[in-house]
C-alpha cells in the first residue's frame, strides 16, 4: 500500500493464537494521528508473542511462545508476511522475547531459563538449527515465580558490543557475548532479591539502563559502561504513586528518543507510568489508564505511545505531550490477545 507513490510506514502486531489472537498482523501507521489500520496478517505460527525486524525492514522475526519453542522469519516487503523458511526450534521452553545481535537471532526462553542463538544467513533467512544455548542458573525468594531461572528478555546494548539477558527468576542481568555462535556470560549483575526483573531499556546516550521489575513493582536505574560491559545498579524507584490496589505486574518499558522521559506499563493496575529523567535517576510524574486491560507491552514511535492490551484485546495509542511526556489516548485497534507492537524504521 502506498501514499503518494511512497510506501506507508508499517507496524507489526504479535498476539497469542491460543487465546484467540490473529497471529501476526501488518498495519499502516497514519503519520499525523498515529492510527493503525490492518492491511493483512498470517496465523501460521503458534503464539507469535514477540517480534523483531531486520535493520533493512524487509525481514520480520517472531518467537513461537510454546512449550516446544521456535523462531520464524517472514518476508515483509509486500503487504502480507510471507514465511521465509520453516520455524527453527530454539531448544528452549516458552520464548518470550527476541532480538538481532552479531549476525544471530537471540531468544529469551522463559520456561527453560535459557538464551538461544540462531544464525541469520546473508539473505535474512535463518539457519536450520540453533548454534548455541546458554543455560541460566539460580533462583529467588518468591516461592511461586522464582524457583528457577526465567529469562524474559535479551537485547543488544546501544554499542552493539554486548547482549543483555534479563532473568526474572534469578533477580539478575547477564551481560553476554557470542563465542563460536554460542551465548556466553561476560558478567552477571545481581538486582534486589525478589524484585523479578523483566525488561530493560537503555537511555539513548548509552550511559544508563532502566530495568522494570515485575514482582516489585519498581524500576531499577543503572549506570552502563559499554567499554567494559559493566552494569551498576544505582537506585530503585516505585512506579506507582502508592501501594497497589490489587495485583500489579509491570511489563513493558520505553524511553523517549530524546532521553527525557521513561514510560512503563503495569498489568492489574492497568496504567502507564510517566517518569522524568533527572541527573540522579527518575522522578514519577504521572500515571494514566492504559486504555484497556492487561498491557503486556508498550512501544513509542513518531510522537505516540502504543499499548498492547492483552486481555481487553486491543492496541491503544496515545499522543505524547512533548513538554511533559504525559500520554493522551487518541485511538485503538481491536486485536484479540495482543502481545506486542513494533514499527518499521
Amino acid at each position: 500500500m502506498t501514499d503518494g507513490g511512497r510506501r506507508q510506514r508499517r507496524a507489526y502486531i504479535g498476539s497469542f493464537t491460543a487465546a484467540g489472537g490473529p497471529g501476526i498482523l501488518t498495519a499502516t501507521v497514519a503519520p499525523d494521528s498515529g492510527a493503525l489500520t490492518v492491511v493483512s496478517g498470517t496465523d501460521g505460527l503458534a503464539d507469535p508473542s514477540y517480534l523483531a525486524l531486520a535493520p533493512d525492514g524487509d525481514t520480520l522475526y517472531a518467537v513461537s511462545e510454546t512449550a516446544e519453542g521456535a523462531v520464524a522469519a517472514y518476508r515483509v516487503s509486500g503487504d502480507r508476511p510471507e514465511p521465509a523458511g520453516r520455524p527453527v526450534p530454539v531448544e528452549g521452553d516458552g520464548p518470550t522475547h527476541l532480538s538481532l545481535y552479531a549476525g544471530h537471532v537471540l531468544t529469551a526462553n522463559y520456561g527453560s531459563g535459557t538464551v538461544t542463538a540462531v544464525p541469520v544467513r546473508a539473505d535474512g533467512t535463518l539457519a536450520r538449527s540453533a548454534s548455541g544455548v546458554l543455560r541460566h542458573t539460580g533462583s529467588g525468594p518468591h516461592a511461586q515465580r522464582q524457583q528457577g531461572p526465567h529469562a524474559h528478555q535479551v537485547r543488544p546494548d546501544p554499542s552493539g558490543r554486548w547482549a543483555v539477558s534479563v532473568d526474572l527468576g534469578t533477580d539478575s542481568v547477564r551481560i553476554c557475548t557470542l563465542t563460536d555462535g554460542a551465548p556466553a556470560v561476560h558478567r552477571e549483575v545481581a538486582l534486589r532479591p525478589g524484585s523479578g526483573p523483566r525488561h530493560l531499556a537503555f537511555h539513548p546516550d548509552g550511559s544508563q539502563a532502566y530495568v522494570v521489575n515485575e514482582l516489585a513493582p519498581t524500576v531499577t536505574v543503572c549506570h552502563w559502561d559499554a567499554d567494559d560491559g559493566v552494569l551498576k545498579p544505582l537506585t530503585e524507584v516505585p512506579l506507582l504513586p502508592g501501594a497497589p490496589a490489587g495485583d500489579a505486574y509491570p511489563s513493558g518499558i520505553a524511553v523517549s528518543p530524546d532521553g527525557r522521559f521513561v514510560w512503563t506499563a503495569t498489568r492489574g493496575e492497568d496504567v502507564l507510568s510517566v517518569f522524568v529523567v533527572e541527573p540522579d535517576g527518575l522522578r514519577l510524574s504521572a500515571t494514566v489508564p492504559c486504555g484497556g486491560y492487561w498491557p503486556r507491552d508498550i512501544a513509542v514511535s513518531g510522537g505516540f505511545l502504543y499499548a498492547a492490551n492483552e486481555r481487553s484485546g486491543d492496541v491503544t495509542w496515545f499522543a505524547l505531550d512533548p513538554a511533559t511526556g504525559i500520554p493522551r489516548r487518541t485511538g485503538s485497534l481491536a486485536v484479540p490477545a495482543a502481545s506486542c507492537v513494533i514499527f518499521a524504521p
